[in-house]
């Protein structure tokens, strides 16, 4: 069995003996990072194996109008200047604990769906755009990237090279692909031509990136396109369990 397929358990037992053992030994940075990678793996381990997914964007790429779309219901209101957001929302499918869970997120705004076996154990979350003039929102969104277990960065047609997203919060995801999922939103304001030129160049430019296993999506959240290769993704995520031991 290979590194990456080794169980968690046995990953981070390997871990927490390299860390005792550079104990006293060697003060470099990565023994301080792998002590708080066990913390948090400590912490979310000991919260249920639900699966948590955030949607993140930057102000009108439609990320909100996408989470409601997903939700089934108007969760989180969508627009270029939106009152809510400093907050991130949630809509949990079918997860009784979930609220120990979002108390430790921070989460406060949640709505519950209706049972969903293809999503049940969802928990997803609408992030605050990571672009917004507000610090506050910012921290938050950095806050909340860290902890959750898969990220799918909604992109729009016009900012989706955006070297901020790519070098901030994209490319150093590269060893991490299999909990990151790419959005290409707002698909239906482009011809099929532009269309198909658009997702051909980022394409190139994540794989450019180490991100070659990362999915890119087509969707308009405002049409339906791809909403439902969407859901796919993320019920399979949902029904694999792994998103919390992959990150």
């Amino acid at each position: 069995m290979s590194r990456r397929e080794a169980p968690l358990a046995d990953r981070l037992a390997a871990l927490r003996e390299a860390v005792e053992l550079a104990e006293g030994r060697l003060e470099v940075p990565e023994v301080g990072q792998a002590r708080a990678l066990l913390a948090k793996a400590g912490a979310r381990a000991a919260l249920g194996d639900a699966t948590v997914v955030a949607l993140a964007g930057a102000t009108g790429s439609g990320k909100s109008t996408l989470f409601n779309a997903l939700s089934g219901a108007e969760v989180s209101r969508p627009g270029v200047r939106r009152p809510t957001t400093g907050v991130a929302h949630a809509t949990v499918w079918g997860e009784d604990g979930a609220d120990r869970l979002l108390d430790w997120l921070e989460v406060p705004r949640r709505h519950r769906h209706q049972p969903e076996p293809a999503l049940d154990g969802l928990v997803l979350l609408d992030l605050p755009d990571h672009d917004s003039v507000k610090l506050e929102h910012r921290l938050e969104v950095d806050r909340l990237v860290a902890l959750v277990d898969v990220l799918v960065w909604v992109l729009d047609p016009e900012k989706y090279a955006d070297a901020a997203v790519h070098d901030r919060y994209l490319a150093p995801l590269a060893g991490h692909a299999g909990v990151l999922l790419v959005v290409l939103n707002q698909i239906d304001r482009l011809d099929a031509v532009s269309a198909k030129e658009c997702l051909t160049d980022l394409r190139a430019l994540l794989d450019r990136e180490g991100l070659a296993a990362t999915p890119v999506l087509a969707v308009s959240a405002r049409a339906g396109t791809g909403v439902a290769e969407l859901r796919g993704e993320l019920a399979h995520r949902v029904a694999a369990r792994r998103a919390a031991t992959d990150r």
